[in-house]
């Protein structure tokens, strides 16, 4: 009575922590992303009429400036801050936006083939908008030189005149060009290509009578502290990679509020921001020495962060004579196939724009898989389903021989109910007995564990896999599920929509977690019983925790798991018919052969 009292306070206690976490940690974090959405949104939806002071950060005098900082407050509204300059407007069939003539900012941006949620009136999602607006995001090149020079060079509110070109498409770039009554005649051609890719190409004429050096450079900066997912699965943050010593960097938003800057030197790679599936990166001339900063303003309501760089040796342009210098802007979705395109055109390993992670031999080539099977069946629910199939007959042998093995656990099963009679007061000797029959009769009990230990790294990588990957954002699969990124969406306690009520997040436990958990305890009940009354109790109430602990997982992820499990049961099945041992499914799923307790006790 002693040891079921331990048992059943043990299992209530587990429950308790599960619920406990649930409700003080996971709903807080989900109720703080709720408030920080509406707060956003109303801030967004508010008119306000406070403008911007730029500020120059303390540091190399030939450094570019802070984008902006100063006493921003809360900006104008987006539409209202776009109608204070004149612009050049960006058309492709993957973004559109426009292009400030103050200033020659690229700082209005929209995603045109995403939008913010799975409906299909949603907006398209906003990357990029005005300094003077409510949150701003822009990127800026020009030229520095040292105060000292007393040269006038174009800034955030100079005005550019549109010397060639009308509307900026893949097809026909702009010219932009500002005289700055001295001398210096400035020229800035802007082209995109047909997915993501801005190239300026920036270049001075030089009309003085004398010897100028200027400073290429080129920012990116954005006010405010965005809201992240918060998962230690994915950077969000600054982020580039600086040549071959360094590698990649990642800098979190809290780290540079603690460091206000962060300075590197390289001669190969890029720099920028990056959100959960969208990035602004500057690439500058591959080859070239330059020096990489990521800094952060502290604002009196917001904090800017800006990512950018110098080169390090400049340009001299002699009298007479025009010199240019090329650099690029990465501004749009983290699709696969497009950031790897960049990089195998020669932006230094720009692929690590996509957080694979540290086991990305794993996790690219399974999306890699996913991507090419679900290009053919149109459906990556589908694909997930197909490539599960494609592992277990990978994984087929060796799966194979841990079946056999735990069939022949089975068969020893009355054996060892015979050694745990006949030892029931010596445990010592009960163990050493059934130790012996696994020798004498050839059978490994860790063997059982196989299939378990090939699926864990499976399922790390996929649940990486839809949780990193742009082409799993809102994709469907049948039914219900129209986002196998997000969790399954129904729930066992309003009856999967009948009752009106929505139950808080700890107690959103779907369909497919369910189906999941009842294919996990079938498999369960399939195999030989542990030999520890308490090991066979945690196994009991092992698929209950799944259930609650994968409810909140993506959709795309359970639906794996429980597919997993049902081609388990089924290859598990044919295996024990094949080894004559009689599959005793219905009666171990009575409710008194689950709990009854060993009579060893």
């Amino acid at each position: 009575m002693s040891d079921n009292r331990n048992l059943i306070l043990a299992a209530i206690l587990s429950m308790a922590v599960l619920f406990g976490w649930q409700y003080f940690f996971i709903e807080p974090q989900l109720e703080a992303e709720r408030v920080a959405q509406a707060e956003q949104a109303a801030q967004q939806a508010a008119a306000a009429t406070a403008s911007s002071v730029p500020q120059v950060l303390e540091s190399a005098p030939n450094a570019p400036e802070q984008g902006i900082s100063g006493t921003a407050l809360t900006g104008l509204p987006r539409d209202l801050a776009l109608e204070q300059s004149p612009r050049v407007k960006i058309k492709t069939d993957t973004v559109n936006g426009s292009i400030a003539l103050r200033g020659g900012r690229i700082d209005d941006l929209h995603l045109h083939n995403y939008r913010e949620t799975i409906e299909e009136n949603s907006p398209e999602i906003t990357l990029l908008s005005p300094s003077n607006s409510i949150t701003p995001y822009f990127a800026e090149f020009g030229w520095s030189a040292p105060a000292s020079s007393g040269l006038k060079l174009p800034g955030r509110d100079t005005e550019w005149q549109l010397a060639s070109g009308t509307d900026l498409t893949p097809t026909t770039p702009v010219t932009l060009r500002y005289d700055n009554g001295q001398g210096l005649v400035f020229q800035r051609v802007i082209s995109i290509d047909e997915n993501y890719l801005f190239t300026v190409d920036q270049s001075v004429e030089n009309k003085t009578g004398k010897a100028v050096t200027l400073f290429p450079y080129g920012l990116i900066s954005r006010t405010g502290t965005p809201t992240t997912s918060g998962f230690y699965i994915l950077h969000e943050g600054m982020i580039g990679v600086m040549g071959e010593q360094e590698g990649l960097v990642e800098i979190d938003y809290d780290d540079l509020l603690e460091d206000r800057e962060v300075k590197y030197s390289a001669n190969n790679g890029w720099l920028g921001i990056t959100d959960k599936y969208w990035a602004t990166a500057l690439i500058p001339e591959q080859g070239a020495q330059f020096d990489a900063r990521y800094s952060e303003s502290p604002n009196p309501r917001r904090d800017v962060y800006q990512a950018d760089y110098l080169l390090t040796d400049g340009v001299v342009a002699q009298a007479g004579e025009t010199v240019s210098h090329v650099a690029r802007l990465f501004a749009g979705a983290k699709v696969v196939d497009v950031v790897d395109g960049y990089d195998d055109a020669g932006v230094f390993r720009f692929e690590l724009l996509i957080d694979w992670g540290w086991f990305y031999f794993l996790t690219k080539p399974l999306f890699k898989g996913l991507d090419l099977i679900a290009g053919y069946v149109g459906n990556f629910g589908i694909a997930i389903l197909v490539i599960t199939v494609l592992i277990k007959l990978a994984f087929f042998p060796l799966a194979n021989r841990s079946y056999e093995a735990m069939s022949k656990m089975k068969k020893l099963q009355p054996k060892m109910e015979k050694l745990r009679e006949q030892y029931a007061d010596d445990k010592m000797k009960q163990h050493q007995a059934i130790m012996e029959l696994y020798k004498t009769e050839k059978v490994n009990p860790i063997a059982g564990c196989l299939p378990v230990v090939i699926q864990i790294p499976v399922f790390f990588a996929l649940y990486k896999v839809l949780f990193v990957t742009l082409e799993m954002r809102h994709a469907p699969f049948f039914g219900w599920i129209q986002d196998l990124a997000a969790p399954d969406p129904t729930t066992l306690f309003n009856l999967f929509g009948l009752i009106p009520w929505d139950p808080p997040s700890f107690l959103m436990i779907g369909i497919w977690p369910l189906l999941m958990g009842i294919t996990m305890f079938v498999q369960q009940r399939m195999n030989p019983a542990p030999a520890d009354p308490t090991q066979q109790m945690i196994f009991t109430w092992m698929p209950v925790f799944f259930v609650f602990l994968l409810a909140g997982f993506p959709a795309g992820l359970v639906i794996y798991w429980a597919w997993n499990n049902l081609l388990s049961v089924t290859q598990q099945g044919v295996i024990m018919r094949r080894q004559g041992v009689p599959i005793e499914l219905f009666s171990n799923l009575g409710f008194e052969k689950i709990f009854k307790r060993n009579k060893a006790e």
